[in-house]
């Protein structure tokens, strides 16, 4: 089987640091494997492990969840799927509470934060966790106390690498003042770029760029929706333009576009070999930098 995700290049976590944590660039999110709503069991668990399984013959070594993906399903599902993991990251959050489909609140307090992280090593079978992120900054909790128990979690030899998610600048340069955070996850793809100076600071400072929702909607990426028209000049799909983009975009970048497809998946791993010139890269950031 080819392994197209091997042409998307490499980016190292925690480069310059102790620990360096090389991954490839395209990876997986795991939050679609689970059921309607990110709650409970996938309709067809075995389609959810070959998806999986699947990703890693495709090159994905870098798979992203969270313990609230289910919750809890998409932990097991991965451990089920692929465990003892052979070289293949698996990154995880913590912090969001469920209480039904589609429904989040954030928990930051520092017992349960320990919590999730030591639950976490439980599902996935790990003594340690690669790249634990702090899936929501708690406003209700002071942020040393989560910052806090993190480094302490981290110091322990519970947590390897340390990442956030969802935060600005001045959320990251705190919590750096207690963290060395390898990784942030924002909401962030070709048409919605509300997070662009949080992208630049850390292309400037080698941060890992972890972009969720980078297909964007439907509308964004369907067969006459405004990437078409590229996506027929680099003979590719609108899904193939809108991942190609954001790997030119920044070398920080690294997109992680879940699907419980199995065909959805060979797609979005394909666009690592689309080549994508300057030019017409030029022409899609204009594109939607100006609507």
């Amino acid at each position: 089987m080819s392994r197209p995700v091997d042409q998307s290049g490499t980016f190292t976590l925690g480069a310059g640091g102790p620990d360096p944590l090389p991954v490839r660039r395209l990876g997986f999110g795991a939050m679609r494997i689970t059921g309607p709503g990110i709650w409970g069991d996938p309709a067809d668990r075995d389609r959810a492990i070959r998806v999986l399984r699947t990703a890693v013959d495709l090159g994905v070594d870098f798979i992203d969840t969270a313990d609230s993906y289910g919750p809890f399903v998409s932990e097991d599902l991965i451990r089920e799927a692929l465990y003892p993991y052979d070289g293949v990251v698996i990154a995880t959050k913590g912090g969001l509470t469920r209480q039904g489909p589609d429904q989040w609140a954030p928990v930051g307090r520092p017992e349960y934060l320990h919590q999730c992280v030591q639950m976490s090593i439980r599902r996935l079978g790990v003594e340690c966790i690669d790249l634990w992120q702090l899936h929501r900054i708690d406003p209700k909790v002071p942020r040393d106390e989560q910052f806090g128990v993190i480094k302490q979690m981290q110091d322990d030899g519970l947590i390897r690498h340390v990442g956030l998610s969802e935060v600005s600048v001045a959320d990251l340069q705190e919590a750096q003042r207690v963290l060395d955070i390898v990784s942030v996850q924002n909401l962030y793809n070709v048409a919605f770029r509300n997070s662009a100076e949080l992208l630049d600071h850390c292309t400037a400072h080698g941060i890992g760029f972890i972009p969720w929702f980078p297909l964007g909607n439907r509308e964004l990426v369907g067969d006459d929706g405004p990437l078409a028209p590229f996506a027929t000049e680099l003979g590719c799909t609108p899904s193939q333009v809108a991942l190609a983009w954001l790997l030119k975009k920044s070398p920080v970048m690294l997109p992680i576009p879940g699907t419980g497809d199995i065909d959805h998946l060979r797609e979005n791993c394909e666009a690592a070999a689309v080549v994508m010139s300057d030019e017409v890269f030029a022409r899609i950031d204009a594109q939607f930098t100006s609507v």
